[in-house]
Protein backbone atom coordinates (compact mmCIF):
# COMPACT_ATOMS: atom_id res chain seq x y z
CA UNK A 1 0.00 0.00 0.00
CA UNK A 2 1.40 3.48 -0.56
CA UNK A 3 2.54 5.58 2.26
CA UNK A 4 0.28 8.44 1.02
CA UNK A 5 -3.22 5.76 1.74
CA UNK A 6 -2.01 5.87 5.10
CA UNK A 7 -2.27 8.76 7.73
CA UNK A 8 0.08 7.48 10.35
CA UNK A 9 3.35 7.13 7.49
CA UNK A 10 4.78 9.93 6.73
CA UNK A 11 7.93 9.43 4.04
CA UNK A 12 11.40 10.99 4.14
CA UNK A 13 14.39 10.88 2.39
CA UNK A 14 16.83 12.98 4.76
CA UNK A 15 16.24 11.53 7.80
CA UNK A 16 18.60 8.43 8.00
CA UNK A 17 21.66 11.00 6.15
CA UNK A 18 21.23 13.63 8.90
CA UNK A 19 21.67 10.81 11.33
CA UNK A 20 24.65 9.45 9.54
CA UNK A 21 26.38 12.41 8.88
CA UNK A 22 25.59 15.34 10.66
CA UNK A 23 24.24 14.31 13.99
CA UNK A 24 26.63 11.10 14.23
CA UNK A 25 29.53 13.75 13.85
CA UNK A 26 28.57 16.31 15.89
CA UNK A 27 28.21 13.69 18.46
CA UNK A 28 31.30 11.89 17.88
CA UNK A 29 33.65 15.00 18.20
CA UNK A 30 31.31 16.48 21.85
CA UNK A 31 32.81 12.58 22.83
CA UNK A 32 36.30 13.05 21.68
CA UNK A 33 36.14 16.64 23.17
CA UNK A 34 34.97 15.49 26.28
CA UNK A 35 38.05 12.77 26.67
CA UNK A 36 40.61 15.49 25.92
CA UNK A 37 39.56 17.41 28.41
CA UNK A 38 39.53 14.84 31.05
CA UNK A 39 41.87 12.25 30.65
CA UNK A 40 44.50 14.09 28.58
CA UNK A 41 47.32 17.01 29.38
CA UNK A 42 45.99 19.00 25.64
CA UNK A 43 44.64 21.78 27.29
CA UNK A 44 46.82 22.59 30.11
CA UNK A 45 45.39 23.94 33.42
CA UNK A 46 45.85 27.34 34.32
CA UNK A 47 48.21 28.13 37.14
CA UNK A 48 47.38 30.43 40.22
CA UNK A 49 49.74 32.03 42.56
CA UNK A 50 48.46 32.10 46.41
CA UNK A 51 49.33 33.78 49.41
CA UNK A 52 51.21 32.46 52.42
CA UNK A 53 49.70 30.87 55.41
CA UNK A 54 46.21 31.53 53.31
CA UNK A 55 43.28 30.13 55.92
CA UNK A 56 40.65 29.95 52.49
CA UNK A 57 42.94 27.30 50.99
CA UNK A 58 44.29 25.44 54.09
CA UNK A 59 41.74 22.95 54.38
CA UNK A 60 42.11 19.47 55.56
CA UNK A 61 43.10 17.26 52.76
CA UNK A 62 39.94 15.00 51.86
CA UNK A 63 42.19 12.67 49.50
CA UNK A 64 40.94 10.99 46.43
CA UNK A 65 37.85 11.90 44.91
CA UNK A 66 37.05 8.02 45.16
CA UNK A 67 36.98 8.54 48.87
CA UNK A 68 34.04 10.54 49.14
CA UNK A 69 31.41 9.92 50.50
CA UNK A 70 29.48 10.16 46.94
CA UNK A 71 32.35 9.18 44.90
CA UNK A 72 32.58 10.13 41.26
CA UNK A 73 31.76 6.22 40.07
CA UNK A 74 28.31 6.49 41.56
CA UNK A 75 27.59 9.85 40.34
CA UNK A 76 28.33 9.02 36.71
CA UNK A 77 26.09 5.73 37.03
CA UNK A 78 23.34 7.05 38.58
CA UNK A 79 22.90 10.12 36.02
CA UNK A 80 23.05 7.61 33.60
CA UNK A 81 20.48 5.08 34.88
CA UNK A 82 18.10 6.94 36.30
CA UNK A 83 17.24 9.43 33.40
CA UNK A 84 17.38 6.12 31.12
CA UNK A 85 15.31 4.04 33.15
CA UNK A 86 12.48 7.06 33.48
CA UNK A 87 12.52 7.90 30.01
CA UNK A 88 12.06 4.01 28.53
CA UNK A 89 8.99 3.89 30.74
CA UNK A 90 7.44 6.87 30.31
CA UNK A 91 7.76 6.09 26.65
CA UNK A 92 6.60 2.73 26.79
CA UNK A 93 3.45 3.75 28.53
CA UNK A 94 2.59 6.56 26.56
CA UNK A 95 3.41 4.51 23.73
CA UNK A 96 0.46 2.23 24.78
CA UNK A 97 -2.14 4.61 26.32
CA UNK A 98 -1.76 7.01 23.39
CA UNK A 99 -1.03 9.30 25.38
CA UNK A 100 -2.36 12.96 23.71
CA UNK A 101 0.86 14.91 22.04
CA UNK A 102 3.45 12.07 22.11
CA UNK A 103 1.75 10.05 19.40
CA UNK A 104 4.08 10.58 16.04
CA UNK A 105 3.91 9.36 12.77
CA UNK A 106 6.13 6.35 10.90
CA UNK A 107 8.86 7.22 8.67
CA UNK A 108 9.70 5.61 5.89
CA UNK A 109 12.64 6.27 3.51
CA UNK A 110 12.15 3.39 1.34
CA UNK A 111 9.74 0.46 0.66
CA UNK A 112 11.35 -1.88 3.11
CA UNK A 113 12.61 0.85 5.93
CA UNK A 114 10.43 2.07 8.39
CA UNK A 115 11.44 4.23 11.58
CA UNK A 116 8.78 2.96 14.75
CA UNK A 117 7.68 6.54 16.65
CA UNK A 118 8.29 4.39 19.79
CA UNK A 119 11.95 4.14 18.75
CA UNK A 120 12.37 7.21 17.05
CA UNK A 121 11.25 9.09 20.46
CA UNK A 122 13.13 7.01 22.81
CA UNK A 123 16.59 7.14 20.25
CA UNK A 124 15.91 11.08 20.13
CA UNK A 125 15.16 11.87 24.06
CA UNK A 126 18.41 10.07 25.49
CA UNK A 127 20.56 10.95 22.41
CA UNK A 128 19.93 14.76 23.06
CA UNK A 129 20.36 13.66 27.19
CA UNK A 130 23.68 12.29 26.18
CA UNK A 131 24.50 15.00 23.87
CA UNK A 132 23.68 17.13 27.03
CA UNK A 133 26.16 14.95 29.47
CA UNK A 134 29.06 15.67 27.20
CA UNK A 135 28.03 19.14 26.86
CA UNK A 136 28.44 19.76 30.37
CA UNK A 137 31.19 18.11 30.91
CA UNK A 138 32.72 20.10 28.53
CA UNK A 139 31.79 23.08 29.69
CA UNK A 140 32.74 22.17 33.56
CA UNK A 141 36.20 21.23 32.14
CA UNK A 142 37.13 24.61 30.72
CA UNK A 143 36.13 26.65 32.92
CA UNK A 144 38.31 24.76 35.38
CA UNK A 145 41.09 24.75 32.68
CA UNK A 146 40.47 28.56 32.17
CA UNK A 147 40.27 29.52 35.96
CA UNK A 148 42.28 27.30 37.69
CA UNK A 149 40.97 28.09 40.75
CA UNK A 150 41.87 26.14 43.96
CA UNK A 151 39.76 23.91 46.79
CA UNK A 152 39.50 24.68 49.78
CA UNK A 153 42.39 21.85 50.62
CA UNK A 154 44.70 23.06 47.85
CA UNK A 155 47.51 24.29 50.43
CA UNK A 156 47.28 20.76 51.98
CA UNK A 157 47.62 19.20 48.97
CA UNK A 158 50.21 21.79 47.59
CA UNK A 159 52.85 21.68 50.79
CA UNK A 160 54.48 24.22 49.99
CA UNK A 161 57.86 25.20 51.66
CA UNK A 162 57.39 28.53 53.56
CA UNK A 163 61.22 28.56 54.40
CA UNK A 164 61.96 28.27 50.97
CA UNK A 165 59.82 30.89 49.46
CA UNK A 166 60.93 33.11 52.02
CA UNK A 167 57.37 33.81 53.67
CA UNK A 168 57.73 36.23 55.95
CA UNK A 169 54.16 37.93 55.93
CA UNK A 170 50.35 36.48 54.83
CA UNK A 171 50.44 39.46 52.52
CA UNK A 172 53.26 37.65 50.35
CA UNK A 173 51.96 36.46 47.01
CA UNK A 174 53.60 32.99 45.44
CA UNK A 175 53.48 33.12 41.44
CA UNK A 176 56.01 30.34 41.40
CA UNK A 177 55.11 27.38 39.41
CA UNK A 178 57.45 25.21 41.48
CA UNK A 179 56.36 25.80 44.64
CA UNK A 180 54.70 22.88 45.39
CA UNK A 181 56.10 19.79 47.22
CA UNK A 182 53.15 17.63 47.30
CA UNK A 183 51.65 14.68 44.84
CA UNK A 184 51.57 16.48 41.74
CA UNK A 185 48.63 14.33 40.82
CA UNK A 186 46.65 15.58 44.23
CA UNK A 187 47.82 19.32 43.14
CA UNK A 188 46.66 19.14 39.12
CA UNK A 189 43.31 17.53 41.09
CA UNK A 190 43.14 20.94 43.52
CA UNK A 191 43.40 23.27 41.06
CA UNK A 192 40.01 22.26 39.48
CA UNK A 193 37.79 23.89 41.43
CA UNK A 194 35.17 26.19 39.62
CA UNK A 195 32.70 24.85 39.04
CA UNK A 196 31.58 21.75 39.85
CA UNK A 197 31.79 19.09 37.58
CA UNK A 198 30.04 16.56 40.10
CA UNK A 199 27.21 19.19 40.91
CA UNK A 200 26.74 20.29 37.27
CA UNK A 201 26.75 16.73 35.97
CA UNK A 202 24.00 16.02 38.77
CA UNK A 203 21.82 19.11 38.07
CA UNK A 204 21.41 18.27 34.59
CA UNK A 205 20.54 14.86 34.96
CA UNK A 206 18.14 16.53 37.40
CA UNK A 207 16.25 18.74 35.87
CA UNK A 208 16.47 16.96 32.37
CA UNK A 209 14.55 13.71 34.26
CA UNK A 210 12.42 16.64 36.18
CA UNK A 211 11.20 18.09 32.79
CA UNK A 212 10.20 15.07 30.94
CA UNK A 213 8.42 13.63 34.14
CA UNK A 214 6.73 16.88 34.36
CA UNK A 215 5.30 17.21 30.45
CA UNK A 216 5.22 13.38 29.49
CA UNK A 217 3.85 11.91 32.61
CA UNK A 218 -0.13 11.35 33.17
CA UNK A 219 -0.88 10.58 36.68
CA UNK A 220 -4.97 10.88 36.49
CA UNK A 221 -6.04 10.30 39.93
CA UNK A 222 -3.00 11.85 41.80
CA UNK A 223 -1.36 15.30 42.42
CA UNK A 224 1.65 14.02 44.08
CA UNK A 225 3.03 11.33 42.52
CA UNK A 226 4.85 13.82 39.82
CA UNK A 227 6.44 16.36 42.33
CA UNK A 228 7.05 13.89 44.78
CA UNK A 229 9.41 12.33 41.86
CA UNK A 230 10.76 15.91 40.79
CA UNK A 231 11.25 16.57 44.31
CA UNK A 232 13.32 14.28 45.53
CA UNK A 233 15.53 14.08 41.93
CA UNK A 234 16.65 17.72 42.64
CA UNK A 235 17.09 16.92 46.45
CA UNK A 236 19.49 14.13 45.11
CA UNK A 237 21.21 16.47 42.96
CA UNK A 238 21.33 19.40 45.96
CA UNK A 239 23.18 16.76 48.16
CA UNK A 240 25.32 15.94 45.89
CA UNK A 241 26.79 19.59 46.22
CA UNK A 242 26.21 19.62 50.14
CA UNK A 243 28.71 16.77 50.29
CA UNK A 244 31.23 18.49 48.17
CA UNK A 245 31.36 21.36 50.00
CA UNK A 246 31.50 19.32 53.46
CA UNK A 247 34.32 17.45 52.41
CA UNK A 248 36.40 20.79 51.22
CA UNK A 249 36.39 19.76 47.50
CA UNK A 250 34.68 22.81 46.53
CA UNK A 251 33.46 26.32 47.80
CA UNK A 252 30.06 27.38 47.42
CA UNK A 253 30.83 29.50 44.75
CA UNK A 254 32.00 26.55 42.48
CA UNK A 255 28.91 24.05 43.45
CA UNK A 256 26.36 27.04 42.81
CA UNK A 257 28.10 27.66 39.51
CA UNK A 258 28.19 24.13 38.63
CA UNK A 259 24.49 24.11 39.09
CA UNK A 260 23.45 27.35 37.03
CA UNK A 261 26.00 25.37 34.26
CA UNK A 262 23.87 21.74 34.36
CA UNK A 263 20.48 23.81 34.62
CA UNK A 264 21.30 26.29 31.68
CA UNK A 265 21.93 23.46 29.42
CA UNK A 266 19.27 21.19 30.75
CA UNK A 267 16.45 23.48 30.29
CA UNK A 268 17.71 24.88 26.97
CA UNK A 269 17.68 21.43 25.38
CA UNK A 270 14.62 20.65 26.46
CA UNK A 271 12.54 23.72 25.13
CA UNK A 272 14.85 24.60 22.32
CA UNK A 273 15.73 20.93 20.70
CA UNK A 274 12.87 18.80 21.60
CA UNK A 275 9.99 21.22 21.70
CA UNK A 276 9.37 19.66 25.71
CA UNK A 277 9.03 16.21 24.52
CA UNK A 278 6.32 16.80 22.44
CA UNK A 279 5.30 15.94 19.30
CA UNK A 280 6.44 18.79 16.43
CA UNK A 281 3.05 20.43 15.31
CA UNK A 282 2.69 21.00 11.40
CA UNK A 283 2.44 24.66 10.48
CA UNK A 284 -1.38 25.77 10.29
CA UNK A 285 -2.39 25.63 6.15
CA UNK A 286 -2.94 29.24 4.56
CA UNK A 287 -6.14 30.72 4.69
CA UNK A 288 -8.54 30.21 1.81
CA UNK A 289 -9.50 33.43 -0.04
CA UNK A 290 -12.67 35.79 1.29
CA UNK A 291 -15.60 34.71 -1.28
CA UNK A 292 -18.82 36.84 -0.75
CA UNK A 293 -21.85 34.75 -0.75
CA UNK A 294 -25.00 35.26 -1.57
CA UNK A 295 -28.12 35.17 1.22
CA UNK A 296 -28.85 31.62 0.65
CA UNK A 297 -24.88 30.31 1.57
CA UNK A 298 -23.98 30.04 -2.28
CA UNK A 299 -21.07 31.54 -4.08
CA UNK A 300 -21.81 34.34 -5.82
CA UNK A 301 -20.94 34.41 -9.71
CA UNK A 302 -18.16 37.03 -10.66
CA UNK A 303 -19.58 38.83 -13.89
CA UNK A 304 -17.07 40.46 -16.80
CA UNK A 305 -16.72 44.08 -16.64
CA UNK A 306 -18.68 45.31 -20.18
CA UNK A 307 -18.12 48.92 -21.49
CA UNK A 308 -20.58 50.92 -21.77
CA UNK A 309 -20.96 52.71 -25.50
CA UNK A 310 -21.75 55.80 -24.01
CA UNK A 311 -18.05 56.16 -22.08
CA UNK A 312 -16.51 55.47 -25.77
CA UNK A 313 -18.66 58.45 -27.01
CA UNK A 314 -17.55 60.62 -24.66
CA UNK A 315 -13.74 59.50 -24.95
CA UNK A 316 -13.80 60.68 -28.26
CA UNK A 317 -15.91 63.80 -28.29
CA UNK A 318 -13.19 67.33 -29.04
CA UNK A 319 -10.88 68.73 -26.29
CA UNK A 320 -12.24 72.09 -26.82
CA UNK A 321 -15.92 70.88 -26.34
CA UNK A 322 -15.49 68.67 -23.73
CA UNK A 323 -13.91 71.80 -21.64
CA UNK A 324 -16.69 73.94 -22.60
CA UNK A 325 -19.45 71.97 -21.78
CA UNK A 326 -19.55 68.88 -19.37
CA UNK A 327 -19.95 65.59 -21.20
CA UNK A 328 -23.22 64.03 -22.72
CA UNK A 329 -23.13 60.72 -20.48
CA UNK A 330 -22.94 63.39 -17.53
CA UNK A 331 -26.67 63.84 -18.20
CA UNK A 332 -27.67 60.19 -18.82
CA UNK A 333 -28.62 58.31 -16.09
CA UNK A 334 -27.64 54.70 -15.50
CA UNK A 335 -29.88 51.86 -16.55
Amino acid sequence: MATEDKPSVKSSSSIVPCFLFVELVIMAGTVLLAYYFEYTDTFPVHVQGFFCYDKTFSKPYPGPDDTSKIPPVLIYSLVTAIPTLTILVGELCAFFTKAEGTQEKTIVTADCCYFNPLLRRIIRFLGVYAFGLFTTTIFANAGQVVTGNQTPHFLSACRPNYTALGCQSTMQYITERRACTGNPLAVMSARKSFPSKDAALSVFSAVYTVMYVTLVFKTKGTRLTKPTISLTLLCLAMIVGVVRVAEYRNHWADVLAGFFTGGSIAVFLVTCVINNFQQMQPSPPPPRPYRPESVLGMPMVTLPCVESPLEKLSGTQHPALSTSSPPYNAYVQPF
